[in-house]
């Protein structure tokens, strides 16, 4: 796949790279990156020779410095604006993606940039990332799903913390609340997300593709539920292999 504006996108070897791809603004969510990521996630999805995807920024400054306002803010009418989010759902895109994603983070992770990361399964940040989520402070709310991604990766409270301030976090105290898996050297950051992604694409694809969906529908389940989806998961792969 070729010709996108906002992104890079390669496959090697079993593993799909998506690189954000606008560093002259910080790697900037704007409409039409949502749109390229929503035609490249889609193709992922539907590609069986992709095992594993990468998620990265251009550039040095940031993986991705939030939404690009001046679009964003520049609301369509109602019955355009609902048309649109149906025709480009792109975080229904990114949680019906059966591949793991990995999201690998350096610089500036802001806004839209870390709900883009929450989105994927796996982060890893070198340790000159910083997060923030700053839209209370702009007049606004968060849009793209943080105020629920962000709770599911940290508790109730460093999350309403962190959305209501709008307050800095820099990569060691973003390991320590469990936002990010990982925090490597900026020089370390690729091979740590490609040897993950090596380890991930080296298993059975679709022992891969169960326990993804194994975690990620019964995260919001209780336990009950979520022993019965694991066991129903588990005779599916025994069926699969016989």
């Amino acid at each position: 796949m070729a010709g996108f504006e906002t992104l890079i996108y390669e496959k090697r070897a079993g593993v799909g790279y998506i690189t954000l791809n606008r560093p002259q603004v910080l790697n900037a969510y704007n409409i039409k990156m949502r749109d390229e990521l929503y035609q490249v996630l889609g193709a992922i999805k539907q590609d069986p020779e992709v095992r594993v995807g990468i998620v990265r920024g251009a550039g040095e400054k940031a993986f991705c410095a939030g939404a690009d306002l001046g679009e964003f803010l520049t609301a369509p009418p109602p019955v355009f604006a609902r048309q649109a989010r149906f025709e480009r759902d792109i975080w229904g895109v990114f949680l019906s993606v059966p591949q793991p994603l990995i999201a690998a983070l350096h610089g500036y992770v802001l806004g839209s940039g870390l709900e883009i990361a929450l989105f994927c399964d796996i982060r890893i940040a070198s340790d000159d990332t910083r997060f923030s989520v700053p839209e209370m402070g702009l007049g606004i709310i968060t849009a793209a799903g943080a105020s629920q991604t962000l709770p599911r990766a940290v508790n109730r409270g460093q999350a309403l913390e962190m959305l209501l301030s709008g307050r800095w976090v820099d990569a060691p105290e973003a390991r320590s609340l469990r936002l990010v898996n990982q925090v490597v050297p900026r020089s370390e950051l690729m091979a740590t997300a490609q040897g993950l992604a090596e380890r991930v694409k080296s298993l059975d694809h679709l022992l891969v593709r169960n326990i993804k969906e194994a975690v990620g529908r019964g995260v919001d389940m209780t336990l009950e539920e979520g022993l019965e989806l694991e066991a129903r998961l588990a005779a599916r792969t025994l069926t699969m292999a016989g």
